[in-house]
Parts: C-alpha cells; structure tokens; sequence
C-alpha cells in the first residue's frame, strides 16, 4: 500500500499505476472498523485501483468538543488498510485540503435536506461534508464511491452533491448496508468512546429499529415513534434527538403507513454522552 500526503503525490501515484481502469474510492475519517474494511472489500471487488482517504474534517464538526474527542488510531488504521488490500492511502493534512483555511467555504443548496434530521440537530454538518467530500472527489477523481448505509442522511446528501457536480454520468455510487456487531450495534467509531456498560445499552437503539419495523403495519405512526422512544429511555439513553420514519427515497416524515411506500426508520440519540445514529429500511414483506 502507497501512502500519499499532497494531492500532487497522489495523482502521480495514481497516473503511474497499472490497475487505474476502475478507481473506488473509501472516504473516511479514521478509527476503522469492519464496516469501513467492508468497503474496501467491495471496492476490491468492482475497482481495479481501491483508494482509502484518512481526514478527519474540522468543518463538519458543530460541536468542538466532539470534534476534539474523535478516535485517532493512524497506526492501527494503516495496519487494517494494508491487510485489507487497500492499494493507496491518501493522508492530507488540513491545509492540504483546505488550502485558503477554514473559513472560506463553498455553499451547496441542498433544500431540506440540511434542514431535517443529522441538518436539524447538526447545524452546518452537511455543509461542511459536502464541502470536503467535493475536494476529495477532485483530488482523487474515482469511477465509484463506496458510502455506508448507517450514515443514510448523508448518502442522500453525498447523492444531491455529486448531481451539482454534474458527476452524475462519470461516478457511480455504490451504498453498503450497515455492518453490525452480534448485539446488532451498528459498528462505529464513536462506540470506541462507550464504556462496556454503556455499549451494552446501546444496543436498545438496534432493538427500537426492529420494533417499528415489527410493528410499523398496524401501529399509528406517532404512537410507534412513542414506544420506540420509551424503549431507548428504559435502556438508559439520556437524550434522544429523534426517532422519525421517513420515506426511503426522499427522507420526507410519514404521518400515515401506506403498504405501497418504501419506508427508512432513523434514530440519534445520546448514551454515555455519545450521540449514535442508526437506520433500519422498512421492507413492507413482511
């Protein structure tokens, strides 16, 4: 694996590689976990050239405190790549991306997107994605980009961008579904911030998804929203910033359950003073 720190190293690498066809990109922020080794695989997979990118992006952080406790485990992360096959990793520093500083930053109209939801409770953050999600994009220039589901707001987002790019006909998307623990805890870097008790409880946020999955077609929406707060409540989460049921294909809020609709359960809440956030797409089979 090749590790790159300037933009200028990592276009020379990729020019000079052979197995350049089909590039897959990996955009992360670090402390890897199996979700993010599950997106190196599938890029493995369908790419030729798999690119991995380490930044962990002060602009899409609205709290600084949060921003100052995010897991750094560089080491451990090269280690991870390489076993994994990762063929480039890309390792800029702040002001390699953001070389005029923080403060002159790109706007994208993103509509409600930014307003609902991750944008509601997390002002800012999706403009600060789509702002170094756009310079990677350019810096690297992949066929595909491999994006998780747990951050299903943000891959709706990443989506809307990459359209005001117009690089809809040049890069495919390809989403993969959340990669759980087996308490069914959506893998995360921030559960590395959980106490054992506290990671334990948190596993309710996984149990709430499936009650409204399990009850979704004969419960009123409202009174599900309810019950699935109460159960995150009892297992000792302190906060909860939403429970909502949205449409799977535009995010937008459901009042009424209709058996001909694709539906998306999301949860963020707190426990142990981390925020976790989780989805569950409602499949109306069953």
């Amino acid at each position: 694996m090749i590790i790159c720190k300037t933009t200028h190293i990592l276009k020379q690498t990729i020019a000079k590689a052979k197995n350049k066809d089909i590039i897959g990109f990996v955009p992360t922020m670090g402390a890897l976990h199996q979700g993010h080794l599950t997106l190196i695989n599938e890029s493995k997979q369908k790419a030729t050239l798999t690119v991995c990118s380490i930044f962990v992006n002060p602009t899409q952080f609205n709290d600084k405190k949060d921003f100052e406790k995010y897991p750094i485990t560089l080491e451990q992360d090269i280690f991870l790549l390489a076993q994994a096959g990762c063929d480039i990793l890309f390792l800029p520093h702040v002001q390699e991306v953001y070389p005029d500083g923080l403060q002159k930053l790109s706007y994208y109209p993103l509509d409600y997107l930014e307003e609902i939801l991750e944008g509601k409770y997390r002002k800012g953050h999706f403009q600060g994605v789509c702002n170094v999600v756009e310079k990677l994009l350019k810096m690297v220039e992949p066929s595909i980009l491999f994006l998780g589901q747990k951050d299903y707001q943000q891959c709706m987002v990443i989506t809307k961008l990459v359209q005001l790019m117009q690089w809809n006909n040049k890069l495919q998307i390809n989403i993969v579904p959340t990669i759980r623990e087996t308490s069914g805890l959506a893998m995360s870097s921030r559960n590395a911030r959980l106490s054992d008790t506290a990671k334990q409880q948190a596993t309710a946020i996984y149990t709430a998804l499936q009650f409204i999955q399990n009850n979704i077609k004969h419960t009123p929406i409202a009174l599900l929203v309810e019950q699935a707060s109460k159960i995150l409540l009892d297992a000792g989460f302190e906060k909860i910033d939403y429970v909502s049921i949205c449409r799977a294909d535009n995010l937008l809020p459901v009042e009424v359950y209709q058996p001909t609709e694709n539906y998306v359960a999301l949860i963020a809440a707190f426990i142990n003073n981390v925020r976790l956030i989780d989805n569950l797409l409602l499949s109306n089979n069953r």
